[in-house]
């Protein structure tokens, strides 16, 4: 029973510290711009879906990398 009462303290003690933030604000803002970018832009441009352009189906994809696999690992 008192779960709920403890995480309903946790959320407001959470809540009224980042309303209160002032410099923190800030600082999550540029986390928050860091991780949108390494995510997402360097995924587009740096990180191709290799086995998605190189192969038409499922069944070769999975051919692929179970060759790969098997065969580097020797």
């Amino acid at each position: 029973m008192k779960l709920p009462s403890f995480l309903q303290k946790l959320f407001t003690f959470y809540r009224e510290g980042f309303r209160n933030m002032t410099v923190g604000k800030t600082l999550w803002i540029i986390i928050l711009i860091k991780l949108f970018v390494m995510f997402v832009v360097l995924k587009i441009f740096f990180f191709p879906n290799y086995l998605k352009t190189n192969f038409k189906d499922d069944k070769s994809r999975a051919d692929h990398v179970r060759q790969e696999l098997t065969i580097k690992n020797n």
